[in-house]
């Protein structure tokens, strides 16, 4: 590797609440080793993060805030004491080795379905189904169904969810939580106007659509103080068959509702033709995290040179993070990565998860 690669990733970032050792950011990732009964993490979990905590922020996988907000088997939850109690012992574990980590809050809206929802039926902003396209299950892919519509009821008890689930992240010991609006998930459903066809003041105009995420983003801000609140977009992202008419104007309005807040970063997920990174930057005084999103990882390559344009102040990376446990280390070192994984990522035990040696060859001890 080019030893000049790497060196703004590595230098270290503080601003407000962030005191990071560098400017590389653990993206979150689904990987499906909860307890798919009880939404507990895996007792592997403490040991998969702290082998992570090299970054210089982790960002946990999603987390559902609902019950009809959970994506498929074995995602975690952070609702009841033993939820807490276990995320309680991955932060705990990330601490013990002076890591900084934050819980990405989740609703998944129509992106689930009644098999994992106990019989219940998706929610959405709009009874918009998403055609000829599958999703998992325990028991394996399943044709997508109609969602129904939230009432404007529902969507204060959403709102009011997530609030919840930042308190109990807190009380976990998190150092702060990300809002998850990206990825074709329930807030960019209300963002985007093919799957926001509603009539009232949570749809039709683009007030409207921002009505819900802004509503999300200040109940989670004064639940635990903006500065422990990140929020996450992507943009021009036809994941999910979203579809943004106007992907400019609508992040712009977005960032203008949400930057008087103060929140701890901006996490923008590149995805489309619209530059969202350079876009937004000079619209953002706070924290800026990138990250990319294509057919392949984001790469260090990539993160130096978004950092040299002054378009982010952490690069986040995500399926390199996998199979090197100690990217930063790796980076540093100037040693070879190790391919993505291809295999395991969603869901099993060790194997996949834990089992990656740093690249000394060793693998880090399982938390006890």
């Amino acid at each position: 590797m080019d030893d000049t690669v790497s060196n703004a990733l590595l230098t270290p970032y503080r601003r407000d609440r962030l005191d990071l050792a560098n400017r590389i950011a653990l993206a979150p990732m689904t990987r499906g080793r909860a307890d798919d009964g009880t939404g507990v993490p895996s007792p592997l979990a403490p040991t998969y993060y702290r082998q992570r905590a090299g970054a210089g922020l982790l960002i946990t996988e999603g987390v559902y805030v609902d019950p009809l907000g959970k994506a498929g088997p074995g995602i975690p939850s952070l609702r009841t004491a033993d939820q807490v109690a276990g995320w309680r012992a991955v932060t705990e574990a990330v601490h013990e080795v002076g890591g900084t980590i934050y819980a990405q809050l989740w609703h998944v809206g129509r992106m689930t379905h009644p098999t994992t929802l106990g019989g219940e039926l998706p929610v959405a902003p709009s009874a918009v189904r998403i055609d000829n396209a599958q999703i998992f299950t325990r028991d394996g892919l399943l044709d997508h169904v109609t969602p129904r519509a939230l009432t404007v009821r529902e969507i204060a008890g959403v709102v009011e969810a997530f609030a919840a689930a930042a308190e109990n992240a807190v009380a976990a010991g998190f150092d702060g939580v990300e809002i998850h609006s990206a990825n074709g998930y329930l807030l960019q459903q209300f963002l985007a106007e093919n799957s926001n066809v509603r009539g009232d003041a949570y749809g039709g105009s683009l007030t409207g659509r921002l009505r819900f995420p802004v509503e999300v983003v200040e109940a989670v801000a004064g639940a635990v103080g903006a500065d422990r609140v990140g929020l996450r977009v992507s943009p021009d992202n036809d994941e999910n068959q979203l579809a943004e008419a106007d992907a400019q104007e609508t992040y712009r309005a977005l960032v203008a509702a949400v930057a008087p807040l103060g929140l701890s970063y901006l996490h923008v997920l590149e995805r489309g033709r619209y530059g969202a990174q350079a876009d937004l930057r000079p619209r953002w005084d706070g924290t800026l995290i990138a990250n990319h999103n294509g057919p392949t990882p984001n790469s260090p390559e990539n993160g130096e040179r978004v950092l040299a344009a002054g378009h982010a102040d952490l690069v986040a990376f995500g399926r390199l993070f996998i199979s090197n446990p100690d990217l930063p280390a790796r980076l540093a070192a100037g040693v070879p990565l190790a391919p993505p994984a291809t295999e395991n990522v969603y869901g099993g035990g060790e194997a996949g998860y834990t089992d990656y040696p740093a690249h000394e060859g060793r693998v880090v001890t399982p938390v006890a």
